[in-house]
Formats: structure tokens, C-alpha cells, sequence
């Protein structure tokens, strides 16, 4: 078998040897796209919902927000897991993962950034950063 031996695929090290990693990822931070022209903040889009502007700059979140809706999925999953769209502190809103728990996690409460790519979903998670004192309802 033939192998060329400027090959485009770089070997890591570690569980994803052989895999294709053009850069290193960032676990800790979420990278966003805010567009030059209206200002407006979003998470991978490639025009602006706004002004549909192409121009769109790349930046990092501070990692905070507040979740905005929060679900429990009991489908393609073992156990049951929540769901949450958390609009964050730079103006646009993810979808993601709370950890903590599923009955306990409400809209209005503040979040911060765990990691930014869930390693079996690829999606952010999310830890609660007060715990809520809420009543019995």
C-alpha cells in the first residue's frame, strides 16, 4: 500500500489517533459570529438573521447566560437528560446540557459554561451558578 508521505492527515496523540485535527480544539470557551454591519450576535449561522450580512466576525463568549427553556428528553438515550436553550450574556442563544438536577432547572436561571462540547453529543454544558430556592408548587 502506497503512502504519501506529506500527507494532509496529521496524527494526534492520545484515544483520537488517526483522526483529521486541523486545530486544536477549545473546550473552554464558545466561539460565536457577530456580524460587522447590524452588530448582532449569533451561534453558527453563516449570514446574519438580521441584515442577512455575510460579514461576520468570530468571538468568544464569556461563558454566562441564563437559561431561556428547559426540557426533559427520554428519547435515544438510556436515561433521561435535559435540554435547555440558554440565551447567553453576548446576545445569542445555544442549545445545551444543565447538569444538575432535571427538576430543579427552571427558565431565569443563571448558568455558566462546563465545557463547550459534550464528547457523545458535541453540544455545551451548563452548570447552574447559584442553586435555586424555590417554594414547593
Amino acid at each position: 500500500m502506497y503512502h504519501h508521505s506529506g500527507s494532509v492527515a496529521r496524527q494526534t496523540a492520545g484515544p483520537a489517533a488517526g483522526v483529521l485535527d486541523p486545530a486544536p480544539r477549545d473546550t473552554e470557551a464558545i466561539l460565536f459570529q457577530r456580524c460587522t454591519w447590524c452588530g448582532t450576535a449569533m451561534y453558527q449561522r453563516l449570514l446574519c438573521p438580521v441584515c442577512q450580512g455575510s460579514d461576520l466576525r468570530t468571538e468568544r463568549s464569556k461563558g454566562v447566560g441564563t437559561v431561556r427553556h428547559s426540557s426533559v428528553v427520554h428519547r435515544n438515550t438510556p436515561a433521561a437528560r435535559n435540554v435547555s436553550l440558554v440565551e447567553m450574556a453576548e446576545g445569542f442563544v445555544v442549545r445545551g446540557r444543565v447538569i444538575g438536577p432535571m427538576i430543579g432547572i427552571h427558565s431565569g436561571d443563571r448558568v455558566r459554561l462546563s465545557t463547550a462540547k459534550d464528547p457523545v453529543r458535541g453540544e455545551p454544558v451548563f452548570q447552574l451558578v447559584d442553586e435555586p430556592y424555590r417554594a414547593w408548587t
